[in-house]
């Protein structure tokens, strides 16, 4: 986290999803960062994905955790993230009042990703109690303006497993300038999140994109199959498997690996020679 902190100015705490971090640990993580540096806390699916935002004690008890966590670390805001099951009927959303109406929020802000599809009386909660719209803003757009855009990227891909080129993160950016909040939060959560992070921060920091790896061309295509591509496979398996990584063409021309991928013979390839040769042939 020390080192970390050195590159980047903020973190979202993932693991606060999974368990309740002892306080003493919390403190130590506070103390290794610079007093600028901004935490956000994910809250523990006990309460996003088993209670419910329900005016019970055992969600109350979770809240009030999760906030007391947030005050440690200084942490602007709590990360709620529901499941597609989690459904905001009728009922769920006149719950959801009743429970944040009788929350302590102790000044900690709330930003919600909601994964089940959004209905308009939701929205009206969420601008009711002043709670930002988290949203994957690679794949869309908050339902409502903010102060505040949170965003945690994933992509495009299955699950997490991408990579963002300049052009999709160029289009992020522009999505956040065009929003005018006063703070927006980013927050990369794909397989590449660290490189994709500082890519994205040089860019604007510079207004130019860093190469993705350390060579051009097939050498740059060489250098990402030799990271964990399996023979033998198809065109169709290295498509699925390798092309959502992004490779340097050019110096300044970088694409998702599928693109160049496409223009390969359609066939089995034994060895990793033997698709650098189609790619040379194909470029």
């Amino acid at each position: 986290l020390k080192t970390y902190s050195k590159v980047f100015n903020f973190v979202e705490v993932n693991s606060t999803f999974y368990t309740y971090p002892d306080l003493r640990t919390v403190e130590r993580w506070r103390r290794s960062v610079p007093q600028d540096f901004t935490f956000t806390v994910r809250c523990h699916h006990q309460l996003t994905h088993k209670i419910g935002f329900t005016p019970t004690d055992d969600a109350y008890a979770v809240f009030r955790r999760m906030v007391g966590l947030c005050r440690i670390l200084n942490a602007p805001f709590l990360h709620l993230e529901t499941p597609e099951k989690y459904v905001l009927d009728e009922k769920k959303v006149k719950l959801a009042r009743d429970f944040f109406s009788t929350v302590n929020f102790k000044g900690v802000g709330v930003a919600w990703e909601i994964r089940s599809p959004l209905t308009e009386k939701t929205v009206d909660l969420m601008h009711d109690f002043n709670i930002v719209h988290s949203v994957d803003l690679s794949r869309g757009e908050p339902a409502l303006r903010s102060d505040v855009t949170y965003t945690r990227l994933f992509g495009k891909g299955k699950h997490n497993i991408y990579q963002f080129t300049d052009e999709e993160l160029t289009e992020i950016d522009q999505k956040i300038l065009k929003a005018e909040a006063k703070m927006a939060i980013v927050s990369f959560h794909g397989v590449r999140m660290n490189s994709d992070a500082l890519r994205f921060k040089k860019y604007k920091e510079t207004n130019l994109f860093p190469p993705a790896t350390r060579f051009v061309g097939v050498d740059s295509a060489k250098a990402i199959l030799s990271e964990d591509a399996k023979f033998p496979s198809t065109k169709t398996e290295l498509i699925e498997d390798q092309g959502w990584k992004v490779v340097d063409l050019t110096p300044t021309k970088r694409v998702h690996f599928s693109e160049w991928l496409m223009k390969i013979p359609e066939k089995t390839y034994n060895n990793l020679k033997e698709v650098i040769k189609a790619l040379e042939a194909n470029k």
